[in-house]
């Protein structure tokens, strides 16, 4: 699979990365986790990214893929949820880390974003300084931000987060005009996250209380239509193909639609034509859309 440069950073990431968000949950067998990971980095992927709020993931991680840490870039988030610290402090991030590193077992996280965290604890100083700490003992590779306007607007130039993570889509566009530009200037890697859109179409009827309903409302205002693809294609190809979007990630726990969507990411950018269907869409319908965190 093809590689591009991940900003400044020294590290070169698979255009499609795995999202181990699914791969958390209990009832997820064992094996077939284990034999979904490799064949991810079988498939040409190289990055791998997991939170402490996906359940079992990094757990799971360790185990199914100790022989072969050298072989992807390994993402994370931190930031809360440590027993015995308050969330979104500076000795949460610290802890969370280390917690993090034994849960992974490994020695050191390529990527390590904060979590959605709010832009006045950012500007507060605490938690960048700690994941700062991190990278400068060698436990974190690249400090990271991942999250969503206003927020996102105040990593992408605080000149400490060397990367970032963000939802774009073809509902999801505001950060196309308002991120990209930004952190291509800077040089900061960037990871789309929510390529697909939360697959919104599997929906005939207002999906009420669903994490894809915001996404199948702006489908439905935009009067957006993948023809003559299929929807996981025009999604995955649009979100991927982005001037400036170094890689995608996108979960899933089955090996089929992994296949696919590698297989689809490997076909290029969409044709212009869609492209800007799609873009010109969001621009006429836009009411306010802000990204979803």
């Amino acid at each position: 699979m093809q590689r591009r440069k991940f900003g400044a950073t020294g590290l070169s990431v698979s255009i499609v990365g795995f999202g181990a968000g699914h791969i958390g949950a209990p009832a997820q067998d064992e094996r077939e986790v284990e034999r979904l990971l490799h064949a991810a980095l079988d498939l040409g992927i190289n990055l791998i990214d997991t939170a402490r709020g996906y359940g079992l993931s990094e757990e799971r991680i360790a185990r199914s893929l100790a022989s072969r840490r050298d072989e992807f870039v390994l993402s994370s988030k931190c930031g809360y949820d440590v027993p015995g610290r308050t969330d979104w402090t500076g000795a949460c991030v610290a802890a969370g880390i280390d917690a993090a590193l034994n849960r992974l077992r490994t020695d050191r996280i390529d990527i390590m974003h904060l979590h959605s965290c709010p832009r006045e604890v950012l500007e507060r100083g605490d938690v960048i300084a700690a994941l700062d700490d991190a990278v400068q003992a060698g436990k974190v590779r690249v400090a990271a931000y991942s999250g969503e306007n206003d927020a996102l607007a105040f990593a992408l130039t605080c000149d400490v987060f060397r990367s970032v993570q963000l939802s774009i889509n073809v509902c999801d566009q505001r950060a196309i005009r308002d991120a990209l530009p930004v952190a291509a200037a800077r040089k900061l890697g960037v990871i789309a996250k929510r390529p697909l859109a939360n697959a919104f179409w599997r929906f005939r009827d207002r999906p009420t209380g669903e994490y894809c309903e915001e996404y199948w409302l702006r489908a439905k205002a935009m009067q957006l239509s993948p023809a003559p693809l299929d929807w996981d294609e025009f999604a995955l190809r649009f979100a991927a193909h982005q001037s400036d979007v170094h890689t995608c990630i996108v979960g899933t726990s089955h090996l089929e639609r992994l296949r696919r969507n590698v297989e689809l990411a490997r076909r290029g950018p969409l044709p212009a034509d869609l492209v800007q269907r799609a873009l010109d869409a969001f621009r006429a319908h836009d009411d306010d859309w802000i990204g979803q965190v």
